[in-house]
């Protein structure tokens, strides 16, 4: 292909975010649409160009096509530039590189869905002695003594199970009716480590580097801001303090917005770690940990990160 026709094919950003991509691995359409979030007619088309500029190359896995960047492209002095320069002028190239780390652990991971089809099966059938409560009562006895906020608490069902364990929970919500009830449980059961506060996540009253850990569970989709109210998470964590997200992993249920007032349709795995890393976290980890049986058939997305010393 002569230069000029080159040059207009790089000079296309879309195209050049694909390539960074193959040139990491083989992808499919489908990861490519997940990880840039552009429409599958388009990223087609791309390929296509590419293909016929000999960038590209393509094969059959199964029913998958599979591309990669083509070894005579990875070899053109002016591909070379190009993506060595895209790393740092590409706004989305760190983004991007996340989200093709997590379809690799996917497939790395041979033996989770194994263990989801396991734990899918915990619970389906009677077996005495055998509950989801009692293995959380397990889990909760290894929770070393920290101060934990569970921001966006609600009625504070697990807050309360929290404090069973924690050396205090602090019950974040912003309804006073909520913050109410949960108060009114604290003094009938003398709870002493547990405080219900009322106040938004995205300027929760709580002193800076005051927690260990930060707990957003089924909440961060309320914000009207998350990723303000993850930089406010950092805030309160003490150095080395983890924060937790436990949410919905992107759907298009309209009806959510109404049925549960979400105002966020969940996070895909890669908004997640975007906007984790551009909070300040580090030790990023985000992995979808179940998938509802009922229809719409809702997942459930699980992130772990870590302040920072």
């Amino acid at each position: 292909m002569d230069l000029m026709k080159s040059l207009r094919l790089l000079g296309d950003v879309g195209r050049v975010r694909i390539m960074r991509l193959l040139a990491q691995d083989e992808l499919s359409v489908a990861d490519l649409q997940e990880i840039l979030g552009m429409g599958q007619s388009r990223i087609s088309m791309q390929l296509s160009q590419l293909r016929t500029a000999g960038f590209v190359d393509v094969r059959r896995s199964g029913q998958k096509s599979l591309y990669h960047l083509s070894s005579g492209a990875a070899e053109q002095p002016i591909v070379t530039a190009v993506l060595a320069r895209a790393n740092s002028e590409i706004p989305e190239a760190r983004r991007d590189d996340a989200g093709v780390q997590l379809i690799l652990e996917r497939r790395r991971d041979h033996l989770k869905s194994y263990f989801d089809d396991l734990a899918g099966k915990f619970g389906r059938h009677y077996v005495p002695g055998r509950s989801w409560k009692g293995l959380a009562e397990m889990l909760l006895k290894l929770l070393p003594p920290m101060v934990i906020a569970d921001l966006g608490a609600g009625e504070g069902t697990l807050s309360l199970l929290l404090a069973q364990r924690a050396k205090q929970v602090i019950a974040l919500d912003s309804s006073p009716k909520m913050v109410e009830y949960g108060a009114a449980l604290v003094r009938e059961h003398g709870i002493s480590n547990l405080e219900y506060r009322c106040g938004d996540m995205e300027e929760p009253p709580i002193d800076d580097g005051s927690v260990d850990l930060a707990l957003f569970h089924q909440a961060l989709h309320h914000a009207l801001h998350p990723e303000l109210a993850l930089r406010q998470a950092h805030r309160i964590l003490k150095p080395d303090g983890n924060v937790i997200v436990v949410d919905l992993l992107k759907h298009d249920v309209e009806e959510a917005r109404d049925l549960y007032a979400d105002v966020w349709l969940g996070f895909s795995q890669v908004e997640l770690i975007d906007m984790l890393t551009s909070s300040g976290f580090v030790d990023v980890d985000v992995s979808v940990v179940d998938t509802a049986t009922e229809p719409p058939h809702f997942e459930t997305v699980l992130a772990v990160a870590r302040r920072g010393s």
